[in-house]
């Protein structure tokens, strides 16, 4: 049977639920590879159902088994209130957590010989939010139907229920999962005012899943878009991860960009589209900066690295700023990873995103250009040092978002560029292997001045100390002798109080 007759099977059907033998092989393939996964599955279930509650694997744990994709995160909803949950799970699983409890959810984790298994399980409800509000209000429902309409996507709005394995589906997601589309079980218009950030999880899933929002639901985010702007900046940042993090994150970006929505959640995005100048001297920035982000991606060797890829997408924000048309018909950008840095920064704050990531991605932002220095090699070993030492633990990234940010079509050019990054990188390692310069500090410590100097702990230790650091920058590794012999000289000049 075909998908198209599989579904139309599932809604000849009153409530619009069959049998797995009803689908398509490839889908009851998928269904059954689910439970096969998940043994824990019937066994949960039967704990509800001896408690008189109905349980459902749901949503994305359903969406994921038909795409083969299935992992240990399970959903499940059911129309038992959440202290209800809890007491089912307790003594079942072997941890239980309700951070979540507010909004109907129980989290669990439980241990088997396939793997642990993290469950949520979700009261039937409906949310929306108030025009004024940040925060979703939640109220529970008594069917699943009910539960399944107030989801984001049809896609992500059937349900397998447990143990007797039927399969709901009444709003045709296995149409849309085949077609690869997303629509929602509402009106678009009804589900983004419900929770406006639906709006970013469509691209979202358009970049994880590369599925394509239809043209209905990409109307109402162009229409809605500001409504974004009424949740929190969390919940933001959370989505703009998981879409950078996704496999397709340039389709998510694009979508955030031609709906108007990252004009509330990334300005500095759609910002990169400069108009070109009559003679096309410089790039479209924004094309520029998605390829780089791209090219990044490829580069990467160790799974998705949010920092490298923030960096990819933002190294170039600065360019609206510092924008100047030369005398000579060219076009400058003087100091544009300056400012760029101070724009990621603020920008990332306003995201909510920690200290560490904050200071990673600028730090990256405002050293992308160092390299452009290099010329043909001209660079002293001393400048090689402190290219490292300026890196620091970011140095990895630095050489990826470095060599990604080549995106000329001049194939010579562009081989030149590469060969010169790869001699600096011979020299990097070369330098390494001398003189550990992924550690690099003076011969002598703050104590060993404290004690050559007859000083006590003050601003006067950290100038020696600072002294020394630099002589070492500048000539490498100095003999503890040789060192002692520079600090007592650099001290002796020093104004005596």
């Amino acid at each position: 049977m075909s998908t198209a007759n599989a579904s139309s099977a599932n809604h000849s059907s009153s409530v619009d639920r069959v049998a797995l033998p009803g689908l398509t092989e490839a889908q009851t393939l998928g269904l059954q590879e689910l439970l096969r996964v998940s043994p824990v599955a019937d066994e949960i279930a039967r704990r509800f159902q001896d408690a008189g509650h109905r349980l459902s694997l749901v949503g994305g744990s359903v969406r994921d088994a038909l795409l083969g994709r299935l992992g240990n995160d399970l959903d499940f909803t059911t129309d038992a209130r959440p202290q209800q949950i809890l007491k089912l799970v307790k003594g079942w699983a072997d941890a239980v957590w309700d951070v979540g409890i507010a909004f109907g959810t129980v989290g669990a984790r439980k241990d088997t010989a396939e793997g642990s298994f993290l469950i949520e399980i979700t009261t039937y409800r409906s949310e929306a939010y108030d025009r004024s509000s940040r925060k979703p209000e939640v109220s529970y429902g008594d069917s699943i139907e009910q539960d399944l309409v107030r989801r984001d996507f049809t896609v992500n709005a059937m349900a397998v229920d447990l143990p007797g394995r039927g399969f709901v589906d009444p709003h045709r997601g296995l149409d849309d999962l085949e077609a690869r589309v997303l629509r929602t079980p509402a009106t678009p218009e009804e589900s983004f005012s419900d929770d406006p950030l639906r709006m970013m999880r469509a691209a979202r899933f358009a970049a994880q899943l590369d599925f394509e929002p239809a043209p209905e639901v990409v109307a109402a985010m162009t229409a809605m878009a500001e409504r974004i702007t009424i949740v929190s900046a969390e919940r933001v940042q959370a989505e703009l991860n998981k879409l950078l993090l996704a496999d397709h994150p340039v389709k998510g970006l694009r979508l955030l960009v031609d709906t108007g929505l990252a004009d509330f959640v990334l300005p500095e995005l759609p910002a990169l589209r400069l108009e070109s100048d009559e003679h096309h001297r410089h790039k479209d920035v924004y094309e520029h900066s998605l390829t780089v982000l791209e090219q990044a991606i490829a580069l990467e060797t160790e799974g998705p690295d949010l920092v490298l890829r923030l960096a990819a997408l933002l190294h170039d924000i600065g360019k609206p700023r510092t924008r100047r048309f030369e005398s000579d018909g060219r076009v400058s950008f003087h100091h544009h990873e300056v400012v760029g840095a101070k724009m990621t920064r603020k920008r990332m704050r306003e995201l909510k995103y920690s200290n560490e990531l904050v200071n990673e991605v600028s730090k990256l932002v405002e050293l992308h250009l160092r390299f452009h220095g290099y010329g043909g090699g001209e660079w002293t070993d001393s400048a090689v040092r402190r290219y490292v030492t300026d890196a620091g633990p970011l140095l990895e990234r630095l050489h990826k978002l470095t060599r990604s940010d080549c995106t000329t079509r001049n194939k010579r050019k562009a081989a030149a560029l590469a060969r010169t990054y790869d001699s600096l990188e011979e020299r990097i390692g070369a330098l390494q292997a001398q003189e550990e310069l992924d550690s690099i500090r003076p011969a002598l410590d703050g104590n060993e001045i404290m004690q050559l100097l007859g000083l006590r702990p003050g601003p006067a230790v950290g100038r020696a100390y600072k002294h020394l650091l630099e002589l070492r920058l500048e000539h490498g590794p100095m003999e503890h002798d040789a060192a002692v012999a520079a600090l007592h000289e650099w001290w002796a000049a020093q104004p005596q109080d």
